[in-house]
C-alpha cells in the first residue's frame, strides 16, 4: 500500500511540477495562447483537457494488449476523438456561451500533444489506474500554467477577474491604464516565458538544496 501511495505521489509530482507538460515539455502552447484572454474559458478548457487526458489514458491502457501495433495511433485517436466529442456536446448543453468562446479549440484537444503524448509515453506501458492518475497529473500541470496565464492576462489587460472588476477606480483615476498587450497573443508569450523561467528557477533552487 505504501509503495502504491509513493508511486502515485511520484506520478502526480512529475505531471504537475517536475515534468510539467507546458513549462518542461513545451506542449499545449497553442491553446495557452488562444484561450487565456479570459479566466473563465481557461478554467473550462483546463477541465476539459484534464478529463480527456485522464480517461483516454485509462481506456488506452486497458486496451493496450489488444490494439495491434500497426494501427496503434489510429485507435488512440479514435478513443480521444470520441471523448472530445462527448466533452464538446456537454459544454454546448450546459455552458453554451463559454463553448462559443472556446470555438474550435475544444475540438483541437484531439490533436493536443499532451493527450496523445501521455497515451504513447505512459498509457501503453502502464496499468489503467496509473495511467488515469498520470492523465490527471498532466492535465493539472497544464491547467496550472493555463489558469495562471489567463489570470494575469485578464487582470493586467482588462482589470477584471472572471468578469468582475478587481482594480479599483481610484487607481485608474491616478493614471493607471490597462496593458493592451496582455489581450494579444504576444502577451501570453511573455507570461508563459516568465512562468517557465520562474518554474525552472525554483526547481534549480530545490535541486541545490538537496
Amino acid at each position: 500500500m505504501l509503495n502504491e501511495t509513493s508511486r502515485y505521489k511520484e506520478i502526480l509530482v512529475k505531471g504537475i511540477w517536475s515534468e510539467n507538460p507546458v513549462a518542461y515539455q513545451v506542449l499545449g502552447i497553442c491553446s495557452a495562447l488562444a484561450v487565456t484572454v479570459k479566466l473563465s474559458t481557461a478554467i473550462v478548457m483546463s477541465l476539459a483537457l484534464t478529463l480527456v487526458t485522464a480517461f483516454s489514458s485509462m481506456i488506452i491502457s486497458s486496451m493496450r494488449k489488444k490494439i495491434p501495433s500497426n494501427i496503434r495511433i489510429i485507435a488512440e485517436l479514435a478513443i480521444i476523438a470520441s471523448l472530445v466529442i462527448v466533452t464538446d456536446e456537454i459544454l454546448k448543453a450546459f455552458f453554451y456561451d463559454i463553448s462559443k468562446q472556446l470555438s474550435i479549440f475544444v475540438g483541437l484537444i484531439i490533436t493536443n500533444c499532451i493527450v496523445l503524448g501521455r497515451a504513447e509515453a505512459f498509457a501503453l506501458a502502464n496499468n489503467p489506474v496509473d495511467s488515469f492518475i498520470d492523465g490527471i497529473a498532466n492535465g493539472l500541470g497544464y491547467s496550472l500554467v493555463l489558469i495562471a496565464v489567463a489570470f494575469l492576462r485578464e487582470l493586467l489587460g482588462t482589470g477584471q477577474c472572471l468578469g468582475f472588476m478587481v482594480i479599483p477606480d481610484f487607481i485608474y483615476d491616478s493614471g493607471y491604464q490597462n496593458m493592451g498587450l496582455m489581450v494579444l497573443a504576444p502577451g501570453a508569450f511573455f507570461i508563459i516565458g516568465l512562468l517557465v523561467w520562474l518554474k525552472n528557477s525554483l526547481a534549480g533552487i530545490s535541486h541545490e538544496k538537496r
